[in-house]
């Protein structure tokens, strides 16, 4: 007889703990099962503030000035379950917000301070994110007063501003409106590790994997004992370097980032962090109410253990000034072991012992000391100029940290007009991806029905349109909101040259983009001018509308014009290089040597697209029988009517008359052959098979293929391809 009982299927320990069963989930039973979790989240929404809350309306109610007070009022109120360094919490609070932002890499715009994800695991639990619960907890008062109005992840940023201007800095600007998030990002991948504070990135030595920005796991940058935990100066600049430009930072930026945050506080390594703390707060028991590592010791100032090495970095640890960078360069450093068992670097010269203040006894002095990634600052001859340069121009300095530290926290913000509240800078900057504000009339209704005309009368065909408006809109990421049509940068370097985007035949479709453009603005008597970016999207969609009428059904894609066109100056072009695609399912294009899956890389794809299975799935069919494959190739189009938006392709996929093979082993690309005569009748790619394969995509794939799927295919495409077509128009929001 069946156990009924709330406790079937799992045996209860002795302690009262419940042991849950070791397989949880299908990915855990079936772990090469491709899973649509990333996508998942796109559409169902964990947030209990519910579909109808306007963040950035509640947003704009805040007395900005009110809540730094509120802050401000926290930083000096020191608590007993977690004493104040030197009385003030500033130095603190700066750490988490770096933490919370400096998870940002540019390879796919995950990661960064939008969503408040320090919250959540892995990152609350991360050895690098020690003790950052408390600081948290220490706003909390702060964030229950204003609720909804204020997001942890504009507070914790926030609080670092305030943190750094009431220890005597100016910072460069604050933007509101990060959304918080309700869970993890899923779609983020931390690295190959199974244990915190390893590595096994380094695909040579000293190169770390692609993709990663981290070079150890469970840390934001490097390890900052050096490489290995060896004081090893010179190796450390190298994985600095490495570390910070995948964050999108110049050497420059990073030595006023890493100077300027050593400016203020401490480490703390009282004693090895290994044998006093307990766990992590995900590993934490219950009644710690989410804290870890909880110190054996008691929470007494001196006694606080994070890192395992011990000791502040200037005279002054609660005050912006130049006792960082003089500290560095004019006194010798040698390594020794800390209190708490880690390497760390001792001065050589005796007048700097004893000069700094103890964090929490008055009757107490401390010595100064460095970590080896502040040794590499001088040992590097790069880094070691720059530092010199702030040496001798402390206002050069000052500026360098205050941009650093801007774009630091708001890299993942994406453009300047997403940004709330009064103190948002009036300058933009290069990684803010500029683009011109309209400054003519907009084209109304007659325009785009006669342009339409021009362009669907012009010698680009249906694959053309619909190709080149997705190789515009699709480089858009959700991730930090960059790319997208808007700016027309499919037309400069780097973009124009991608092989993805097929150059030479773009240079002639771009060619005649442009002439229907002078005709049209040129012939103008008025002030309505459309730009390239507008005419590229309304070229696809009139496609669209074309090859749905030769379908049988009549659809109107919406179109909202209002893009301008982007300059090369506007161009970061070395930064737009992390978003070429080595891989695009949606054209099925797959880069040679490609090592993943093509399906999983097109989940990835449309993860970043902010897409859900469905519109995935009615994208992928869509474009495949309009014949939008990359250079033109016959992968995936299952139709005999290329250019007709129909059901064809899961039609065709679906149906038992056709078997599969592998074109050859380890290969994605596979041939179909009729299973009776054994004839061969189509070419596709495991980003085409995916669709017949994965059960949850086959069952949406089976709606469409069905006799009456056809139209909700149409419709469903056209939300989609709407959705990725206006995805960076922020200012219709």
């Amino acid at each position: 007889m069946a156990d009924n009982s709330p406790t079937s299927g799992t045996e209860l320990s002795t302690s009262g703990s419940t042991a849950w069963p070791e397989r949880t989930s299908n990915d855990e039973w079936w772990p090469e099962r491709l899973s649509l979790e990333i996508l998942d989240q796109n559409v169902r929404d964990a947030d209990p503030l519910g579909e109808e809350f306007d963040y950035a309306e509640e947003f704009q109610k805040l007395d900005l000035e009110a809540v730094k007070a509120d802050i401000e009022d926290v930083l000096t109120d020191s608590k007993d379950w977690w004493p104040a360094d030197y009385g003030h919490y500033g130095p603190f609070m700066i750490r988490m917000a770096w933490h919370s932002a400096g998870t940002y890499r540019a390879y796919d715009g995950r990661g960064g301070a939008a969503g408040g994800r320090q919250r959540f695991a892995p990152i609350n639990s991360w050895p690098d994110n020690a003790n950052l619960d408390k600081a948290r907890r220490l706003l909390w008062p702060v964030k229950q007063k204003y609720g909804k109005r204020l997001s942890w992840s504009d507070l914790i940023v926030l609080a670092g501003n305030v943190a750094i201007e009431s220890m005597g800095f100016k910072t460069f600007g604050f933007g509101g409106g990060r959304e918080d998030a309700f869970d993890t990002d899923k779609a983020v991948n931390w690295g190959p590790e199974e244990e915190m504070d390893t590595q096994e990135r380094f695909e040579e030595p000293g190169e770390i994997q692609e993709g990663l920005g981290a070079s150890v796991m469970g840390l934001i940058y490097v390890n900052p004992e050096g490489p290995d935990g060896n004081p090893d100066p010179e190796a450390s600049a190298k994985n600095i370097r490495q570390t910070f430009s995948r964050m999108a930072m110049t050497d420059k930026q990073t030595a006023a980032l890493i100077a300027g945050g050593h400016t203020f506080g401490k480490v703390h390594g009282a004693d090895d962090p290994d044998e006093n703390l307990g766990p992590e707060p995900e590993a934490a028991p219950i009644e710690q109410q989410g804290l870890g590592w909880k110190n054996e010791n008691g929470t007494k100032g001196g006694e606080m253990i994070t890192s395992g090495i011990e000791g502040p970095w200037t005279q002054d640890p609660t005050w912006w000034d130049m006792g960082y960078v003089d500290n560095l360069l004019d006194y010798e450093w040698e390594p020794e072991r800390g209190p708490g068992g880690a390497w760390q670097w001792a001065p050589k010269n005796e007048e700097l012992e004893d000069t700094v203040p103890d964090a929490h006894d008055p009757d107490e002095t401390q010595t100064p000391m460095m970590l080896t990634t502040d040794i590499a600052l001088k040992r590097d001859p790069d880094y070691r100029e720059i530092m010199e340069e702030f040496q001798e121009s402390p206002m050069e300095f000052g500026m360098a940290f205050a941009k650093a530290w801007y774009k630091l926290t708001h890299r993942d913000m994406g453009p300047p007009e997403r940004l709330l509240g009064p103190e948002v800078p009036d300058e933009t900057m290069i990684w803010q991806d500029p683009i011109p504000e309209v400054d003519h009339e907009l084209i109304g209704d007659a325009e785009i029905a006669d342009l339409k005309g021009e362009i669907l009368d012009s010698d680009l065909s249906t694959a053309h349109l619909v190709k080149t408006a997705w190789a515009s809109a699709s480089t858009y990421r959700d991730s930090d909101k960059r790319g997208g049509a808007n700016g027309a940068r499919l037309r400069l370097e780097p973009q124009r040259s991608w092989a993805v985007n097929q150059p030479e035949e773009l240079e002639t479709i771009l060619e005649t983009y442009e002439e229907i453009q002078t005709e049209f603005n040129e012939g103008r008597s008025d002030d309505v001018r459309v730009s390239l970016a507008d005419l590229i999207v309304l070229g696809g969609n009139a496609a669209v509308e074309e090859a749905a009428a030769a379908a049988g059904y009549e659809v109107d894609v919406p179109f909202e014009p209002g893009r301008t066109d982007a300059t090369a100056e506007q161009t970061d072009a070395d930064s737009f290089e992390a978003l070429k695609p080595k891989v695009d399912g949606f054209r099925n294009y797959i880069q040679d040597g490609l090592e993943q899956p093509a399906e999983t890389l097109l989940v990835d794809k449309a993860d970043l697209l902010n897409l859900g299975p469905d519109e995935m799935t009615a994208l992928v069919g869509g474009m495949r029988t309009l014949g939008a494959t990359y250079d033109g190739s016959d992968l995936g189009v299952f139709t005999d009517e290329p250019g007709t938006l129909d059901n064809d392709f899961f039609a065709n996929l679906l149906s038992m008359d056709t078997e599969w093979e592998a074109a050859s082993e380890g290969t994605q690309i596979y041939e179909g052959y009729d299973r009776d005569t054994g004839e061969h009748k189509w070419t596709g790619t495991r980003a085409d098979l995916i669709f017949g394969s994965q059960s949850r995509l086959r069952a949406i794939a089976e709606v469409y293929a069905a006799d009456d799927g056809e139209e909700q295919l149409v419709e469903d495409f056209v939300d989609a391809w709407t959705k990725v077509m206006r995805a960076d128009r922020f200012d219709l929001e």
